[in-house]
């Protein structure tokens, strides 16, 4: 079986020097944002590395009180070797986000369905028209947030919340969220992976068209805006830099970003994990992105060595979950196109679907453990270990029955935890590894098995993960943005300590209460 290799172009390789996504036939290329380290370059470097704030995110969100070069101009004539020094000096030019506000502790403890539906109003932010120097990307109609840091929209916890917005009669708020992000696409040329100007350079999990899936909408000129951008948002994901050539010229895709630098909101431990490395900083600022990009940030499925964050080398990977959504991305603008009368767009994107199907099929999966898995450009073989990316093909329909059988029982015997499913089998520190599971993958694995007839499995997965979060509010009145599935607790591990709110967990719990009346 010959190795799939990465598709160069000089085009592609300009694109990389100039950090500007690839353009469109669909629509000219957007211009790239200047993102905090791009407007205070010293000073935000100075702010980060010698952590001004415990969290990175605190910085990169705050917003300028006069103009940038006025307080670059400030900075440069002054002397803050002081870290007091330097504190005055952010306190008197930016306003800094308060504290993440943490949602309301209700003591009586009602039941979790009513405190949840209590907490879509507190998670509610109206239309963004950002400050001038602000680092948020407008936003023209009502959203929802994760909750705790997390301030902003993020791309695809928003589906799983949306789950739960439409369970509890919210279908306003779906259709304002599907806009903003139909918006976001217009204005960049893809779904950010936060409406942050230092998330722009990558996306995340495309599950745009999963939302468009849960729209009442009908409303012809509405369809035809919403499908424009799903097929640029297709053009974004299938560009030069995202591409890998396996046999026959089948493309499949891998997770990226367009810039080289350390995270903005993670500078200085994104500089740690590149001292620690060994390797050329830039080539692990680019790989720390992408597993940004991933939504699995970190896991050991992006690490040369399984264990050890330094070794990290996700743009190696093609990975299962990103290939499955492309596939059912394509599906749907191949419908989309069908019921506007336009053939030869539909006959297009079913050609495409159907080459990316029998690509995973072959690369993807692995037919002596009955799991599909990630490639490894470098080994040439599929990453070792089961992980809850197993189910993606399941979830959108992609796998054929005898193989979505053997997938139903590998989760059965290696991933369904006591408490809910595992994310992976290996313990590295990292949020994305055992022992935590997370309510986005408790969905993907529970809905596709049900698609596969395998609902007694589905309802276990679903009830084991409910009944950990039921303990863990009755006992703490919080719900978590991750549990450990082993011990029925909150979940640890990552870069930041567990945040509560929280909008997908609050999402899943509620469809699972609908669905299986838990």
């Amino acid at each position: 079986m010959r190795a799939p290799t990465f598709k160069t172009s000089t085009f592609a390789a300009a694109l990389l020097l100039s950090g500007c996504a690839a353009p469109q036939a669909l629509a000219p290329a957007p211009q790239q944002i200047a993102t905090p380290a791009d407007l205070y370059g010293e000073l935000f470097a100075q702010v980060q590395l010698r952590r001004l704030f415990p969290d990175g995110k605190t910085f990169v969100d705050a917003t300028p009180k006069r103009p940038v070069a006025e307080i670059m101009a400030a900075y440069r004539a002054g002397d803050f070797r002081d870290d007091a020094a330097l504190r005055a000096f952010v306190a008197a030019n930016f306003d800094v986000p308060a504290t993440p506000c943490v949602a309301a502790n209700d003591a009586a403890r009602p039941p979790l369905a009513e405190h949840i539906r209590k907490l879509w109003p507190q998670l509610t932010r109206p239309p963004v028209k950002p400050r001038p120097g602000s680092s948020a990307l407008a936003m023209p109609r009502p959203f929802v947030v994760p909750g705790g840091r997390f301030r902003e929209i993020y791309y695809w916890d928003s589906y799983f919340t949306m789950l739960g917005l439409k369970a509890d009669g919210r279908g306003d708020l779906v259709e304002a969220m599907i806009d903003d992000f139909v918006s976001l696409v217009e204005r960049h040329g893809h779904v950010p992976n936060g409406a942050r100007t230092y998330y722009l350079s990558r996306s995340q999990p495309p599950f745009l068209f999963l939302m468009m899936a849960l729209s009442d909408v009908r409303t012809p000129a509405v369809k035809a805006r919403r499908l424009a951008a799903l097929r640029r948002e297709h053009a974004y994901w299938t560009g030069p830099d995202r591409a890998v050539i396996v046999a026959k010229g089948t493309p499949l895709q891998h997770w990226w970003d367009a810039r080289t630098t350390p995270r903005d909101e993670s500078y200085r431990e994104d500089v740690d994990t590149a001292k620690a490395s060994g390797r050329p900083a830039a080539t692990v600022y680019r790989h720390l992105r992408a597993g940004a990009e991933s939504g699995w940030d970190y896991s050991s499925r992006w690490l040369a060595d399984g264990k050890t964050l330094a070794t990290i080398d996700t743009t190696s990977i093609v990975p299962v979950d990103l290939n499955s959504l492309l596939w059912g991305m394509e599906r749907a603008i191949a419908a989309g196109c069908r019921e506007a009368g336009d053939a030869p767009c539909a006959a297009e994107f079913e050609g495409k679907a159907e080459r990316r199907r029998a690509a995973i099929e072959r690369w993807l999966w692995s037919e002596a453990e009955g799991r599909y898995g990630d490639w490894d450009t470098r080994t040439r073989r599929l990453r070792p270990g089961v992980t809850a990316a197993t189910a993606y093909p399941l979830f959108v329909g992609l796998a054929p029955p005898e193989r979505a059988a053997r997938v139903a029982e590998t989760i059965a015997r290696d991933l369904l935890a006591p408490n809910g499913l595992r994310t992976t089998l290996v313990e590295t520190g990292q949020q994305w590894d055992k022992p935590n599971g997370w309510a986005p993958l408790q969905w993907i694995a529970a809905d596709g098995l049900r698609r596969y007839g395998r609902d007694d499995l589905a309802r276990q997965v679903a009830s084991r993960f409910v009944a950990t979060a039921e303990r863990e509010y009755r006992a703490s009145g919080r719900l978590l943005e991750k549990y450990d599935v082993e011990e029925s607790r909150a979940g640890g591990g990552g870069e930041y300590p567990t945040q509560d709110g929280f909008g997908w967990t609050n999402g899943v719990i509620r469809a699972f209460q609908e669905r299986y009346g838990l």
